[in-house]
């Protein structure tokens, strides 16, 4: 291939998905994570694999890079994009909810890391992207665990990127506002919900998922000396 590997997790749909498709197009070879299999496949993109993978089982993650690794070549990129927003008050909500969010949402994204850093510091190249959320810079209300989960990422990323800048390996956090995908489905207060959709017609629409894709391929193809530590983005009438 004469691109590198781009590895994508949740990449069924939303930002996983545009950013796939995005990249395909750029001529980059892809492994493709999520749980619905079929809608990667749908996508039917070239030089692609797309596998069915739990981002909690680190052996099923890094079974299915050493997969994509023999076929496309070593991963010179990762995109840690699966996650869960479940909110809710802190007295209301179900603690198993707080559980699946952390789990998802910081320890994934830790199985992703673990499985392609070591290989990106001895050939001192490669790249991590960490989607985050504005929520990992500010906290919002019935987001408490949801912000938890990604201000750890922010602290995740900052902190390792600092520990492998000197084997030129990038770590990038992209921080996005509201976005038109269905992370909010996986809510299931009613009432939260109805909040969250009015606050995002308040602001006229919300970026799409495109947008993000965008974000993310300006950072992944800036020259390898050069790291965009952290893109924060939002509707331009999104106020907190």
């Amino acid at each position: 291939m004469s691109k590198s590997l781009v590895v994508i997790t949740g990449a069924s749909s939303g930002i996983g998905e545009a950013t796939a498709r995005q990249l395909s197009a750029e001529g980059y070879p892809l492994l493709l994570l999520a749980r619905r299999v079929e809608r990667m496949e749908a996508m039917n993109l070239p030089n692609t694999l797309c596998r069915q993978v739990d981002i909690t089982d680190v052996a099923a993650v890094k079974a299915a890079i050493e997969e994509a690794r023999a076929k496309f070549g070593p991963v010179d990129c990762l995109i840690n994009n699966a996650g869960i927003m479940l909110l809710g008050l802190a007295d209301e909500q179900d603690p198993a909810e707080w559980q699946s969010m952390f789990n998802v949402n910081v320890m994934g994204m830790l199985n992703g890391i673990h499985a392609v850093l070591s290989g990106m510091k001895s050939r001192k190249h490669g790249t991590v992207i960490n989607i985050s959320s504005i929520a990992g810079r500010k906290t919002f209300p019935s987001h408490a665990a949801y912000c938890g989960t990604k201000f750890a990422v922010h602290a995740i990323t900052e902190n390792i990127r600092e520990e492998v800048a000197d084997d030129n390996v990038r770590f990038i956090t992209i921080a996005p506002g509201a976005v038109e995908t269905e992370l909010l489905s996986h809510t299931t207060s009613d009432e939260i919900k109805a909040g969250y959709e009015e606050w995002k017609e308040g602001m006229g629409g919300v970026i799409a998922p495109q947008d993000i894709a965008n974000a993310i391929s300006y950072a992944y193809n800036q020259p390898q000396n050069l790291c965009i530590r952290e893109i924060v983005l939002a509707a331009t009438r999104q106020q907190p």
